[in-house]
């Protein structure tokens, strides 16, 4: 019996190192060429890209894979409870192969239950970084033994940590920060338990436990983790029951911006990432952009834009519906496929129901939830026609002209914009304006955009015209002109002939400029000149100066890479953006330093470091170690000085002027010093205002995105300086009024406005101008310009009688 014994133990023996010697084979094979887990140590996963305003505020994220990435230590205890309830029970205790769980799950396959998943979180970790997601034995068999090895190498908060900022919970968001986000719109450390409990149940299959397309499921699997949190002591009996009757309380953040205000200025700042960084970068680098936008400043910029445009659109009358629909049994499916603008909330989609002569019965829009399903209110209003006035002008092509009936404008299954009447019962007609425009401001001392608005709506163009759209600056250029004369000899006082002028235009014709409205006046100052927008007297002082000196200024400021030396070029006629026409006045503003515009203050990358700040001064004290007595720091501003700074405060002082007398005497409501110009391109197809105080520069555009005629009397003035003075009406109303600093050393001398001679009397024919040292007024009379009127007179261009009234009104004095 013994010997019988000891043959089956022998035979056993055999029969068991016959298997060890498999299985060890086995593993041995399957565990060759294993990755190296060692890469975990430098774990660097795709991470957001934020981007915020200049106050904190965050306006965009960019992101493949939406994760915020959390230190173990900033996770709170509930949170990685509730996933260890969930996923691994066991997690702090075992080797990374959980025995017990794998016995359990076969047993339960044995007694033919449903197949259970037995890995534990390090085993995840394995497959979901170094491993593919295959059903195989083998692939099972190498996560086991990579999990092994994993749990020598690293800590068991290290290997939780991976886990959960690695993980995908749905909604497009990766790790719990980002889901935390995505779903309830909180921090991790604001979660309540059943929140925690439902982003715990996600790993397994997050579309399963959507909670829009399967909210029983979702409610169900987060109350089995909060049974499996209570059973395993992380929360009280109590805790748990009052968690599960709990709603899931989604709450879902925004994608795409934040701000719905400055669409165009975001875009932007992803852009100049792109091209400063790469695309990797932005999406996956974890870049933390903070920008210079002020987001109230925003806000006033786009509601002045909106407003000019909406009004101006408006007066040419209606052009017809958005779109027009079939109405079924249910109005609210028929417009819910039409796409509203997302980035103007004040305004509505509606369906036409039913009109007759005074009024139209309309139906709103239903909303979306987070999933994106159409709501089931169904809401009706009435658009009276007193609120749709202005439409009763047909302007479609198939039909123009006047009706007196709400019937002849709207039909049934027009689709329209509304908006709510403010103060009242209704809905007034809106419709979206062809003409467009765009909006700059900045501070003139650093070059920081404090506000950009490129258009009526991104929704429905993302095409940026404050920073994209090249367009003819008209006369809001010729500041530079007559900066350029400024600077190399002339003053605010010399006289320039404003007589018809023509020029060959190397196409054997003639080339004859002439001044807005037509006419001319005679001999005039400088000063005279850019406060009424002469033309004449701009081309008659680019060719007396030569247009190569002024293109070399142009440049210089920034306006243009490289400007034509020709003559129309001196009235605007070459093309650039409002954001570099600002960035040129701001120049001017800020006393002639070079500036570079900029959109983003300071980059960071995801570890905190600097790695890119706008700000270039340098200050030698600004971190010293203690304090003893010693004065201020002061900041190296090592910039160019592109213009005189006495120059500057010269055209800066004309262009005051211009506000005080000029083509923009309508921004003298506003009450306190601004400078500026306006600008009207030939047959009104742009128009422009750029102003500014010491602390603000502010430029706009308004033109058609195709270039045509605006219409008769519409200039810069009209049309641009009231969007100016409506966004500085807001932006200006908290601040103290500051004047424009006279640079020391500047004579100020009176002279007279007409002849630039000096003065010895007050009145309005007097004027206090600024000169530099060593100039002054004029000693004698003499005219620019008069030298060419002989010529002129030769070929016909000017007839005898205007050469002798301008000789007359000269005084005989050239």
């Amino acid at each position: 019996m013994i010997r019988l014994i000891g043959y089956f133990f022998g035979i056993g023996s055999v029969f068991f190192l016959i298997v060890a010697g498999g299985l060890a084979w086995y593993v041995e094979r399957v565990g060759q060429d294993l990755p190296d887990y060692q890469v975990l140590a430098d774990y660097k996963p795709p991470v957001t890209t934020r981007v915020h305003a200049s106050d904190g505020q965050l306006m965009a994220e960019y992101a493949r894979e939406r994760r915020l990435f959390l230190p173990i230590q900033a996770i709170p205890a509930q949170v990685k409870n509730a996933f260890l309830a969930a996923e691994d029970k066991n997690f702090y205790s075992h080797p990374g192969v959980d025995i017990e769980g794998i016995i359990r799950a076969v047993t339960v396959i044995a007694q033919g239950g449903r197949m259970q998943g037995a890995s534990t979180i390090t085993q995840q970790v394995a497959k979901n970084f170094l491993l593919s997601n295959e059903r195989t034995f083998d692939r099972k068999v190498r996560e086991a033994i990579l999990s092994m090895r994993i749990e020598q190498a690293y800590s068991k908060d290290k290997i939780l940590e991976l886990y959960l900022n690695e993980i995908y919970l749905g909604m497009g968001s990766y790790g719990i920060a980002a889901a935390s986000l995505a779903y309830f719109d909180k921090a991790v450390n604001e979660l309540t338990v059943e929140e925690a409990a439902y982003l715990a149940a996600l790993p397994k299959a997050p579309e399963n436990y959507n909670p829009y397309r399967n909210p029983e499921r979702a409610i169900s699997r987060r109350n089995w983790v909060i049974a499996q949190m209570d059973s395993n002591g992380f929360v009280t009996p109590e805790e748990a029951n009052s968690a599960k009757n709990e709603p899931l309380g989604i709450n879902p953040r925004p994608t795409g911006t934040y701000l719905a205000t400055a669409e165009y200025f975001t875009e932007d700042v992803r852009r100049e990432i792109v091209d400063r960084y790469g695309i990797d970068a932005l999406y996956e680098g974890g870049l933390s952009v903070r920008t210079t936008l002020d987001p109230e400043m925003q806000g006033y910029a786009r509601d002045a834009l909106q407003s000019a445009l909406v009004e101006f659109d408006t007066a040419r009358g209606f052009r017809g519906p958005v779109a027009n629909v079939e109405i079924g049994s249910d109005w609210g499916e028929a417009i819910g496929e039409v796409e509203a603008f997302s980035d103007v909330p004040q305004w509505q989609l509606a369906v036409v129901l039913s009109t007759d002569s005074a009024s139209a019965s309309i139906g709103l829009q239903p909303s979306r939830d987070a999933g994106g399903k159409l709501g089931s209110e169904r809401e009706i209003g009435t658009i009276t026609k007193d609120n749709m006035s202005w439409a009763m002008r047909l302007n479609m092509e198939e039909r123009k002209g006047s009706v007196g009936s709400v019937s002849e404008v709207l039909n049934r299954g027009d689709i329209v914009y509304v908006q709510k009447v403010a103060d009242g019962e209704g809905w007034r007609l809106r419709q979206p304006p062809e003409i467009q425009g765009g909006l700059v401001a900045m501070e003139p001392e650093t070059g920081r955009v404090r506000a950009m608005v490129g258009g009526f709506s991104y929704g429905e163009s993302e095409f940026n015209r404050a920073s994209q759209a090249y367009r003819q600056p008209g006369s809001s250029f010729k500041p530079f002109v007559y900066a350029t004369a400024l600077d190399n000899g002339y003053t605010p006082a010399s006289v320039i002939l404003d007589a018809p002028i023509s020029m060959p235009d190397g196409n054997g014709g003639f080339w004859t400029p002439s001044n807005y409205g037509g006419g001319s006046a005679g001999p005039s100052t400088l000063r005279l000149g850019i406060e009424k927008s002469r033309n004449l007297m701009t081309v008659r002082l680019a060719r007396d100066m030569g247009m190569k000196l002024v293109a070399e200024y142009a440049e210089r400021f920034g306006i243009y890479d490289k400007l034509a030396p020709y003559l129309p070029m001196s009235l605007g006629a070459g093309e650039t953006t409002v954001l570099r026409m600002v960035g040129a006045y701001s120049v001017l503003a800020n006393g002639g330093r070079a500036i570079e515009p900029t959109l983003i203050d300071r980059v960071q990358d995801r570890y905190g470091r600097t790695i890119f700040k706008h700000d270039q001064r340098f200050c030698a004290e600004c971190n010293v170690a203690s304090y003893s007595g010693q004065g201020e720091p002061e900041l190296i501003d090592e910039r160019d000085q592109v213009l005189d700074p006495m120059t500057a405060y010269q055209i800066t002082s004309m262009m005051e002027g211009v506000v005080q007398r000029g083509t923009a005497t309508k921004v003298k409501e506003l009450g306190f010093p601004v400078a500026g110009k306006t600008g009207t391109t030939n047959e009104e197809k742009d128009v422009w205002f750029v102003g500014f105080t010491p602390d603000l520069v502010v430029g706009v555009y308004l033109g058609y995105d195709q270039p045509r005629p605006m219409g008769r009397g519409a200039t810069g003035g009209g049309l641009a300086a009231p969007v100016f003075i409506d966004f500085m009406q807001e932006a200006m109303k908290d601040k103290t009024p500051v004047e424009f600093k006279v640079p020391e050393g500047m004579d100020v001398i009176a002279v007279n406005r007409s002849n630039g001679m000096r003065s010895s009397g007050e009145g309005d024919g007097t004027i206090m101008e600024a000169f530099k040292p060593g100039t002054g007024p004029a000693d004698s009379y003499s005219v620019i310009g008069m030298d060419a009127i002989a010529s002129d007179v030769r070929r016909g261009v000017v007839s005898e009688q205007t050469r002798q009234a301008i000789s007359q009104g000269a005084g005989g004095l050239f």
